[in-house]
Parts: structure tokens; C-alpha cells; sequence
């Protein structure tokens, strides 16, 4: 019996002494937030991860075991342990949805969302639209910004080709525009900035409309644009392109990088040459003569796993020719003398440390500093201004389980210094710095809810201390339908450099009147959203937005009788309300994306004329791109203008445009592209003379529509290691 009892406690020892624990942590590839209720199996036995992404398995016998690990969304994988041990595994899951708005990392909100569950809408054009449009328009990235709903690309001059981005109807001083999340386009420089960003050198464009102030600045009322460089990879990069379109514009973009181990680079060069072209035949140039070169490289250290350096540095060379044609060609006499030439230079330096701490935080530090100088020459007077930009960010992102918080300070200025040689310049030398703080915490609650809430601080050593807060919220219903509402807060102080709607000659524009005060804003916007995906070929989604802005004590540029542009707070608002939506369809293969804008756009500090001019009521835009056994692809684009008011509540006549594109590839190395721009030759010049008055002293109408006429490019795209990438990848 004492025998049989000792054999019995042996035996419950031995099983007491078998049982043991299997503990994981599962977080997401790509985010590496964790994902919660992800389940692991182990034949019978299975659990699913806590609010943390961690998750035990118990009463488990020695020895070797396979756990299937598995998340609705994403791809199955599998893990095989042997028991004991008393290690906390980490595991990793990729999403498996194909589906449109599924798989896009955006970088503007700083938490690394997805983009489909973000509590504030950013859209996002990727690196396949980038390499589109340097097929198409490799200058430049304006055409490819103004193909998105609720966003206008308004040229400002005929005679410079300056441009300006407008959202939701408001100026494009309210547009904020970031390169890496690093403010460089404003002031002096601000016409010229997305006129000097070819796309060949970025990897995406993300999109806020609306308030988007929080993480970025005040400035960000009406929307923000994020431009995202590329960034070296494992694979040799290479591509050359080459472009001569029917306006005499060529175009060389040549890109290349490359990550070793501890060293990466990304190089990009870029040169164009443009004719100045009269298109209508009235004796003054449609498109200025331009030559422009851009020199873009960037280093990238990698002295641990955990640790990223990047160094770079861009140079923009540009010179453009406008006016009277004769001039332009060197024969100016006593009844040709009108032009305007400028010439620019930008230099930036950048400086970024990105650091992963213990627990998935990460420590960001960014600093920029942008040289621009314009030197203006006309008929009447010469000009040359000098503006300096800065930047500096440290920042800091906390994963807290599936939650996450954002906190950082930064500092950013300009000044501004002149020098004339030929006439009395009234605008002075002046000067902004700003510090500003900011916090963000993004809270995931039950039910798929995701509210948002920030703050920002910002300390302006002329117009005092500014307040800002902002809050989100994203509920995804199921599979199909989600919703999305914010509140947000701006503002705008004065800048004698961003005027409104037009460029007044800056030998007019006047110091700023004392006792003059910031402009301050608040957005509202509420959307929904709906989405289906049928097969690998056929998919739906609409997104459907409500937006509703009010600007309180707008500064407005009046310009008097003897030509003095003086800047002054108006008592009353500007507002801005409409309705953004969009569709994006994979209809048999066929990418479809369409979208519609209604936007009302009013001036309330006006009597009369109070509707804000060269703003469409209604716009629609289409795409649609077919491709072809991997060799052929189609494209065409369409888009209809709605009338729009000008001073003095006269309309101009709504238009449509069309767009036409063909492409041959050569296998993976080489590709040919023919497009054709306004298919149906609308052109502005059509409708009404450009310009009044005299040849020798034009007055040049505000530009409502294309004033170029119909064009056609071809171009080659050449990617010599493009064959060597796609066996590293097979």
C-alpha cells in the first residue's frame, strides 16, 4: 500500500510538473500597435490576445509545439516552440486586405494608422500615381494635386506661370504645403513652391482638407499637404526619364538609390527647358521661357537597428522670362518694353533623427533650413529679396497598449530682407519666429470607436500666444460602413508676402498698419464612408464629407486708386461650406476614381460682392485606367468647371476638359508614354482677351481657366535595373 501510494504521488507530480505556459505578444508588421483578440491555437487548446497583444496559453506539456497565430484582416502564420521556457515570444501579422483604402501607412496623423482608421481623413496619392505623373507632367507636381476633389490649382500670373493650391475654397495662403513634415513654402517663395517639386523624387502626397493645425501650425485652415520623400531600399533604384511635349517643354529626371547595411542614399537630378510660347497670338506670352535645375540628394546612416540618420540637402535653380514676345526675344523697343523676369534660387538643409526606444516609443528629431532668393525685374523696377525659413521639431510617439500618444515642441520662423536698386520700395525687412508645443492621444475605446483629442500651443513674438484644439472621432459600423467628425482651431497671422487671389506688384504693397491682428478659424467636417470588395478585380468605395470653415477677422489686401496695396483687418468672416465626395471603382480591371465638389464660399465682411471669386460652385473630375497583359495602359481624365464669380459678381462660363493617355512598356526596364492635355483646346483666350489697356502697360484679367490650349508630350522612362529588382524579388 505505501508503495502503490508513492507511485500514486510520483505520477501527480510528474503531471503537476508538465503543465506550462506559453506567452506571446502580437503586434501589427506594419504599426507595431498590438493587435487585440488576435487568437492562437494549439490543437485544442486556443485564447486570444488582451488589450496589450499579449496572450498565455496554460496546462501545456513539454515538449515541441506549433501555435497557429490568427487576426480577421490579416495573414495566418505559425510559430513552433519547445516547452518549457519562460520567454515572452514576439510575433508579427501582415494585413491581407487588398482592398481599396486598406493598406496605406500615413505618416501625417504621427501614429502610424492605417489609413481606413484614422479618426482625421487623409487622402493619399502613392508612389504608382508619382510615377504616372513624371510621365506626364515630369516638371512639376501642380496638374497631379489638382486632380483631387475639393482641391484648386489657381495660377496666379500669366505672365510667371505662378500657382497657388487652394482647398475647399479658400485662398492658398490657407493651404498649408510640408516636405516631410517640415513647413518650407510660404511668403516670398509660396507661388513657387509646388511649381519646383518634380514627383519622380517623392514616394506619396497625403492630403488633409480642412483644420489641421495641431501637429503642424496654425496656418493649417484650410488644409494641409504632406509631401513624403523617398527612401533607399535593399534593391538598386534607377530610372531615367526623358520628356518634350508641343509647348517646347523638355524635361531630364534622372533618380537612383540604393541601402547597404550601414549607408543609404537616395539621389535625384532634374532639368527643364520651356519656350516662352504666345498660345492666343495677342503678343504676350502665354508660357514663360524657363529653364530650371534641381539637385536633390540625401544620405541615410543606419547605425543600429533602432536608429536612422538622414542628411540631405536640395538646390532649385530656376529662371523664367515673361511678357511682351518681342521682348522675351531680345528686340524691346519704344512700344515693346513690358516683361517680367524672375530669377530664383532655393537651398535647403535637412537633418532628421528617427530612434526606437524600449516598448515601440520612438524619439523624432527634424530640423530644416530653406534659403530662397527671388530676383525680380520688370519695366519698372528691379527687386531682389532674400528669405530664410527655419524649422526644428523633437518629438516623441508612446504606444500605450492599443492606444498611443504624441507630444513635441518645435520652433519655426522666417525673415525676410530686400534689396532694390531702381525705385522706392515701400515693404520692409521683417521677420516671424514661433514656438509652439503640442500633444495628441489617440484613444481606441469599445464598439470600434477611435477618438482623437489635441492641443497646441504656439508663442508668436509679435501677435502673442495662440490656443489651438482639435478632436476626432472614427466609428467603423462593420466591414462596410464607418464614419468620421472633427473640430478643429487655426490661425493665420499677417505675412506682407501672402496676399489674396491675385499678385499685386510688390513695389505697391505698403508696411502693415498698426494695431493689425491675426486671423483666426474654426472647422467642422462629418463624413461617411462605404466600401465593398467583390473579387481581386472588382471593388467599390465612396466617401461622402460635409465641411463647414469660418475665418474671423480676415486681413484683406485693398489696393487704392494711385496703386498702394495696404493689408487690414475686416470686421465680419470669411466661411466657406460645401460637400466633398468621392468614388473610387475596380470595375473588371478598370481603375475608376470620380469625384464631386460643391462649394460655397462667401466673403461676410463685404455688403455686396460677398461671393469669393475664382472659386467654382460645382466641380466634377474623372479618371478611369485600364491596363493590358502588363505591357499596355490606357488612361483618360475628364472634369467639368463649374461658372465662378469675379469682382463685381460677374460669372465666367463653366468649361470641361478632357485628357487622353497611352503607355507601352518594354518588360520591366523601359517604358513609352504619349499624352495629350485639353483634348477639347478650351482656353480662357477663347472666351475673352486676357489682358486690358495699352501693350505698354497691360492689365492682365485673374486667371479662371487654361490658358495654354490643347498639348501633347512623349516620354521615355528608362529603369536599368529594373530587371535585376524583379528576379531579387521572384
Amino acid at each position: 500500500m505505501r508503495y502503490l501510494f508513492s507511485i500514486i504521488l510520483t505520477l501527480f507530480a510528474l503531471q503537476v510538473q508538465a503543465q506550462y505556459t506559453f506567452s506571446m505578444h502580437i503586434t501589427d508588421a506594419q504599426t507595431h500597435q498590438p493587435l487585440v483578440g488576435a487568437i492562437v491555437n494549439e490543437k485544442l487548446i486556443a485564447a486570444s490576445t488582451d488589450d496589450n497583444g499579449i496572450v498565455n496559453l496554460t496546462n501545456l506539456s513539454a515538449g515541441k509545439h506549433t501555435f497557429i497565430l490568427m487576426y480577421t484582416g490579416y495573414t495566418t502564420d505559425s510559430i513552433t516552440v519547445t516547452l518549457p521556457d519562460n520567454k515572452l515570444h514576439e510575433a508579427t501579422l501582415s494585413s491581407s486586405d487588398k482592398g481599396l483604402e486598406e493598406v496605406t501607412i500615413v505618416s501625417s496623423t504621427r501614429t502610424n494608422e492605417r489609413m481606413e482608421n484614422a479618426p482625421v481623413k487623409v487622402e493619399v496619392l502613392g508612389l504608382e500615381e508619382m510615377s504616372e505623373e513624371n510621365t506626364i507632367k515630369p516638371g512639376n507636381i501642380g496638374s497631379l494635386l489638382g486632380d483631387v476633389s475639393g482641391v484648386q490649382i489657381q495660377q496666379s500670373s500669366a505672365v510667371s506661370g505662378n500657382s497657388n493650391v487652394r482647398i475647399q475654397g479658400l485662398d492658398g495662403r490657407y493651404t498649408q504645403i510640408v516636405r516631410d513634415g517640415m513647413p518650407l513654402f510660404d511668403g516670398f517663395s509660396g507661388g513657387f513652391g509646388i511649381l519646383q517639386i518634380p514627383p519622380l523624387d517623392l514616394k506619396q502626397i497625403e492630403f488633409i482638407k480642412g483644420s489641421a493645425s495641431t501637429l503642424y501650425g496654425g496656418g493649417a485652415i484650410g488644409g494641409f499637404i504632406n509631401l513624403i520623400s523617398k527612401r533607399p531600399t535593399e534593391t538598386q533604384e534607377g530610372s531615367f526619364t526623358f520628356n518634350h511635349s508641343t509647348l517646347t517643354e523638355s524635361n531630364v529626371n534622372t533618380y537612383f538609390a540604393k541601402r547597404y547595411h550601414k549607408f543609404g542614399y537616395t539621389l535625384f537630378i532634374g532639368a527643364t527647358h520651356q519656350d516662352a510660347v504666345d498660345v492666343d497670338k495677342d503678343g504676350f506670352s502665354d508660357v514663360p521661357k524657363l529653364d530650371a535645375f534641381i539637385f536633390h540628394p540625401r544620405l541615410f546612416f543606419y547605425p543600429s537597428d533602432k536608429t536612422t540618420i538622414i542628411a540631405g540637402y536640395s538646390g532649385a535653380f530656376e529662371h523664367r522670362l515673361g511678357g511682351d514676345m518681342q521682348v522675351v526675344e531680345h528686340t524691346t523697343d519704344s512700344s515693346h518694353h513690358f516683361f517680367e523676369e524672375d530669377q530664383t534660387q532655393r537651398h535647403t538643409g535637412e537633418f532628421i533623427i528617427e530612434h526606437e526606444l524600449s516598448g515601440y516609443k520612438k524619439l523624432y528629431f527634424k530640423s530644416s533650413v530653406s534659403s530662397f532668393t527671388r530676383d525680380i525685374h520688370s519695366y519698372m523696377m528691379n527687386i531682389k529679396g532674400d528669405q530664410l525659413n527655419y524649422y526644428s521639431e523633437l518629438s516623441l510617439f508612446i504606444p500605450q497598449g492599443k492606444n498611443s500618444f504624441v507630444c513635441g515642441l518645435n520652433a519655426v520662423g522666417d525673415q525676410f530682407h530686400k534689396q532694390h536698386t531702381d525705385s522706392v520700395i515701400a515693404l520692409p525687412d521683417f521677420h516671424n519666429n514661433t514656438i509652439g508645443f503640442f500633444a495628441q492621444y489617440t484613444a481606441h475605446l469599445p464598439y470600434d470607436i477611435t477618438l482623437e483629442s489635441g492641443l497646441r500651443s504656439d508663442l508668436h513674438d509679435q501677435y502673442g500666444n495662440f490656443l489651438l484644439p482639435r478632436i476626432a472621432l472614427f466609428h467603423r459600423f462593420n466591414d462596410a460602413w464607418a464614419t468620421r467628425m472633427g473640430i478643429g482651431m487655426g490661425y493665420k497671422t499677417p505675412n506682407l508676402l501672402v496676399v489674396q487671389n491675385v499678385e499685386y506688384p510688390i513695389q505697391y504693397i505698403q508696411p502693415l498698419l498698426p494695431g493689425i491682428k491675426a486671423e483666426q478659424s474654426i472647422g467642422y467636417n462629418i463624413e461617411g464612408n462605404y466600401k465593398k470588395e467583390f473579387s481581386s478585380e472588382s471593388s467599390f468605395f465612396i466617401n461622402v464629407a460635409l465641411f463647414l470653415t469660418q475665418i474671423s477677422d480676415p486681413i484683406v489686401a485693398t489696393q487704392y486708386a494711385d496703386k498702394r496695396v495696404f493689408f487690414s483687418n475686416y470686421t465680419g468672416d470669411v466661411s466657406t461650406e460645401g460637400t466633398d465626395m468621392y468614388v473610387k471603382m475596380k470595375v473588371k480591371g478598370v481603375e475608376i476614381y470620380a469625384g464631386y465638389t460643391y462649394t460655397n464660399a462667401v466673403r461676410g465682411y463685404l455688403s455686396r460682392d460677398q461671393y469669393m471669386p475664382l472659386t467654382p460652385r460645382n466641380k466634377i473630375a474623372f479618371t478611369a485606367l485600364k491596363e493590358v497583359e502588363a505591357k499596355w495602359r490606357f488612361g483618360i481624365e475628364g472634369s467639368y468647371t463649374g461658372p465662378q464669380y469675379r469682382d463685381g459678381d460677374s460669372n465666367t462660363p463653366g468649361y470641361f476638359f478632357m485628357a487622353a493617355m497611352i503607355q507601352r512598356k518594354f518588360g520591366e526596364a523601359i517604358s513609352i508614354v504619349l499624352n495629350v492635355e485639353n483634348l477639347l483646346d478650351y482656353r480662357q483666350s477663347t472666351y475673352e482677351t486676357l489682358y486690358t489697356g495699352s501693350r505698354l502697360n497691360p492689365d492682365f484679367k485673374p486667371l479662371w481657366a487654361s490658358i495654354e490650349g490643347r498639348v501633347a508630350n512623349v516620354s521615355l522612362v528608362i529603369k536599368p535595373f529594373a530587371k535585376k529588382a524583379k528576379k531579387d524579388k521572384d
